[in-house]
């Protein structure tokens, strides 16, 4: 069916923050309320939009506005505060016209779904009339940490080497977001930009998280009795969990190019289960003696192992390192992570605990050894290990390093060693329960239908 000829129920315009571990999961969103016959129109900024790899996603319209940046993007930003003040400026005017012209057009907005990173989009939706949903890619226990931040209730710096919080496991000062924990060692718009997600949140129609009720139930029970909070995830393409929307294999949006052919190539002759992953995603980088020692400690598992490492983090090589290794590992510069999780070759994945790479392991079934960098990394780490409990932590020194014997014991721990089948086991039973929850009236399901008919009527 055309995609102008079909009757649609509602329409929804989703605004992700410009960053690759925000479109995904709100580009699958999209994709699930197309399935239930929503109109999904996803908006990016107008630079990004020309410096990404798209795919044509298949019923999902896409739009572009002004970040006040259209040449350079993020990088064109004489600082981060700049960007974020001109974003916010700049994009309020630009969202609007855009809603306007999509009313225009035939195909009026019922929703304005954004990014809880921009929480000034939730006061353009209030100026039109738009029901304004804020969605959240990070976990409900992160939110909360943020929440009671802004709110005051939790002072920065930390005071006490023990945070404690209604809905959350005990957390040590370090399992708490750097940005909490170490606020003093980055620029105060990052700080901002995630606090300030919660400033006008009890304004919100709705608040979306990409999780699902049985990985964060504690304190789901918790943030639900303060708004209209529903779980939506985990946002898997579909063919990787409950496969009823077609063709969905993958995101449809890379800023980078993956090395398919030489990944899946390189692990089908692989034994089931001998192969370390390792990704640290789009945007961290390690310092050159960290990269170092992390190599060395790959090597010294005398495991198979697939690495990705960014083009611009290349040259932190050890030098020859990827000549010696050559038997047992391979190097690329991006990887087509779904793929490759879902590959039987695979044992376990090293990562950076980036919450999108934490839900795809968990959807697929994949132990982790944690290796935190920055950001909500911390929280997800202590959440793999000590609630999830399928994975552990490669814990780092006083100089911040995770020295290459600790890498090189939490892999042998987790592959072989006395907690593996638990972490195995444990693996399994979240593959489960992710495909019970997404598939046709789990939680999320019944969840997504119920935002639905809020929007059919609206």
């Amino acid at each position: 069916m055309e995609r102008e000829q079909r009757a649609w129920l509602a329409h929804a315009l989703v605004l992700p923050y410009p960053g690759q571990g925000h479109i995904n999961p709100m580009l699958q969103f999209c994709k699930r309320l197309v399935s239930k016959g929503v109109k999904a129109t996803l908006a990016n900024t107008k630079h990004l939009t020309k410096s990404m790899n798209i795919d044509p996603t298949s019923m999902i319209d896409l739009e572009t506005i002004s970040d006040g940046f259209d040449e350079g993007g993020y990088a064109q930003a004489e600082s981060p505060e700049v960007y974020h003040s001109t974003f916010k400026a700049v994009g309020s005017e630009s969202l609007a016209n855009l809603i306007k012209n999509l009313n225009d057009s035939g195909h009026p907005v019922n929703a304005l779904v954004y990014d809880g990173f921009l929480p000034w989009a939730l006061d353009v939706s209030k100026q039109l009339g738009v029901l304004g949903v804020a969605f959240f890619t990070q976990s409900c226990a992160v939110s909360n940490v943020y929440y009671h931040v802004q709110r005051g209730l939790l002072p920065v710096p930390l005071s006490e080497p023990v945070v404690q919080l209604p809905g959350l496991p005990l957390l040590e000062a370090s399992e708490t977001p750097s940005f909490i924990y170490n606020v003093s060692l980055y620029p105060a718009a990052f700080y901002y930009l995630l606090v300030n997600q919660f400033t006008n949140i009890d304004e919100a129609d709705w608040v979306l998280h990409n999780t699902f009720q049985k990985m964060e139930e504690e304190v789901l029970d918790w943030m639900a009795k303060r708004w209209k909070l529903r779980t939506i995830g985990p946002t898997v393409p579909s063919m990787y969990l409950d496969k009823r929307i077609e063709d969905d294999k993958d995101y449809g949006i890379n800023l980078f190019k993956p090395d398919s052919s030489a990944c899946m190539n390189w692990l089908h002759d692989k034994p089931s289960g001998s192969v370390v992953y390792v990704s640290f995603g789009s945007l961290a980088e390690l310092g050159v003696e960290q990269m170092e020692e992390l190599a060395w400690g790959l090597k010294g598992t005398k495991r198979y192992f697939l690495w990705v490492v960014r083009a611009a983090e290349q040259s932190k090589l050890p030098g020859n390192f990827i000549e010696e290794t050559s038997e047992k590992g391979l190097v690329v510069a991006w990887s087509p992570q779904l793929e490759v999780l879902s590959h039987e070759a695979v044992g376990c994945f090293l990562t950076h605990c980036g919450f999108n790479s934490v839900l795809e392991a968990l959807s697929l079934g994949v132990p982790l050894v944690a290796m935190p960098h920055w950001s909500d990394q911390p929280t997800n780490a202590k959440y793999v290990e000590d609630v999830w409990k399928m994975g552990i932590r490669a814990r780092p020194d006083e100089k911040g390093i995770v020295r290459r014997e600790v890498v090189d014991l939490c892999v042998r721990e987790v592959m072989e060693g006395a907690k593996a089948k638990e972490i195995k086991d444990n693996a399994r039973k979240w593959k489960k329960l992710s495909k019970e929850a997404i598939d046709e009236g789990g939680t999320s399901d019944r969840n997504i239908d119920e935002f639905v008919a809020t929007l059919v009527k609206s």
